[in-house]
């Protein structure tokens, strides 16, 4: 599959001349990581290629460049994204045209912000959402908000440290967990480390 991705140069990069990402939240220091393709990513969108959809509503949730979204969307599946940063909806609308795809339904969403009205998912996807201890409920709860009765989700975690204490939550939520290395992570530069997470209820 040939994909192609417009990305900043490096993430050192940083544009917000009206303030738009600070009032966010968003600091000159985590800006550009929205704009880069992580190994997470990578492992994600790979995971996806042959992934089973028929039938499934997909949202991706976190998806900076959204590397996974294009590839699904190149598979003409029904995929929606979503992440906080304001400069995401323009680089996906461009990498969706860059790769001759229909436009990808996007919107910009906190995890903590009130109903977003993007309604209920099959499949809920995202790589490398649990930086901090706090996300751990931020994001079951976005989850679960988007999240039909019967619902798969799948998280590509680098190792952070914090998916032990998500999948518990998960757990709590009807969700039965099994986690995996990638079948293979050779397309990376380095080792990939961390598991990629299955939740099903």
């Amino acid at each position: 599959m040939d994909i192609h991705v417009r990305t900043l140069r490096d993430n050192q990069q940083f544009a917000d001349a009206e303030g738009v990402a600070e009032k966010l939240g968003i600091s000159s220091a985590t800006w550009p990581l929205f704009g880069i393709v992580w190994a997470s990513g990578e492992v994600l969108a790979h995971h996806m290629f042959d992934y089973e959809l028929e039938g499934q509503r997909i949202l991706e949730v976190g998806c900076g460049i959204a590397l996974t979204s294009l590839v699904l969307n190149h598979r003409h599946a029904d995929i929606t994204a979503t992440d906080y940063h304001p400069e995401v909806g323009a680089f996906l609308l461009e990498n969706s045209e860059l790769n001759h795809g229909a436009a990808i339904p996007f919107m910009r969403t906190g995890w903590g912000d009130a109903d977003s009205g993007l309604g209920e998912f099959d499949l809920i996807v995202g790589s490398d959402l649990l930086y901090e201890r706090e996300h751990i409920a931020l994001l079951a709860d976005f989850i679960e908000q988007h999240a039909k009765p019967q619902c798969k989700v799948v998280i590509v975690d680098p190792g952070r440290g914090q998916h032990a204490s998500f999948s518990k939550k998960m757990v709590g939520l009807g969700y039965a967990h099994t986690q995996n290395k990638p079948d293979t992570a050779s397309y990376l530069a380095q080792p990939f480390l961390g598991q990629i997470l299955h939740y099903v209820r």
